[in-house]
């Protein structure tokens, strides 16, 4: 019996560590192996183009909505950068069903819990479409919402693998560039939304704690 304790602390660990509600900081600096990322993982979006995190803080625009602040931050442990994936609101979705091209699904940020959002006020440096952080775990809307669309082959989202989010309501695409902040947040890159497709919409899921399949999503 004495053998079995350390084995069955170990997954209790395990189990803790990717709570859906209580992720901590300390538990997203390890990649569990699953090469899929589903619902209710948390993870880091890296620019594909210029390997920058998608990035909030409690930094307001100071124009536009002035609403939370989302940038292109080029660090890669600061824990500002860590979303979780969610589905939409009404959605009959579980942690860990997979997310095929063509979801519709939110994404929370994991410090703030404001959500990944978009409208039609005007980004600060290029005058694109304004992409903020809104709400809580309480308040969301229809401006929360991003299709998933993959750039290359394949019909279910996997790390490492170039994806574009197209935003419902204003059909911009999450788009980041080489245009950077002068000032407060300072040479962090501006993250806005396009209507073109270009090689600068392209995010790819990197570090964080991804659920594995659960056998019910992954039977079809």
């Amino acid at each position: 019996m004495a053998m079995a304790v350390p084995w069955i602390g170990s997954i209790l660990f395990a189990i803790s560590a990717l709570c859906f509600e209580a992720v901590s900081s300390a538990a997203v600096n390890q990649v569990t192996d699953g090469r899929e990322v589903t619902f209710g993982s948390v993870i880091k979006l890296q620019h594909d183009r210029s390997k920058f995190r998608l990035h909030s803080h409690e930094v307001p625009y100071g124009s536009g909505s002035g609403q939370q602040s989302v940038t292109g931050f080029s660090g890669v442990e600061d824990s500002n950068s860590y979303w979780i994936v969610r589905p939409p609101q009404g959605a009959s979705v579980g942690q860990g069903d997979e997310i095929r091209s063509g979801t519709i699904l939110r994404l929370q940020h994991m410090k703030t819990r404001r959500w990944l959002h978009s409208h039609l006020h005007l980004s600060p440096i290029s005058g694109n479409y304004e992409v903020s952080a809104y709400g809580n775990d309480d308040q969301s809307d229809t401006g929360d919402n991003w299709r998933l669309e993959m750039e290359e082959k394949g019909n279910v989202w996997l790390r490492d693998q170039k994806v574009r989010l197209q935003h419902i309501d204003t059909s911009g695409y999450l788009h980041s560039h080489d245009k950077k902040y002068t000032r407060i947040v300072a040479g962090q890159q501006e993250v806005c939304g396009v209507l073109k497709k270009t090689s600068d919409n392209l995010w790819l899921a990197a570090e964080g704690v991804y659920f594995p399949v659960t056998p019910s999503s992954n039977s079809s």
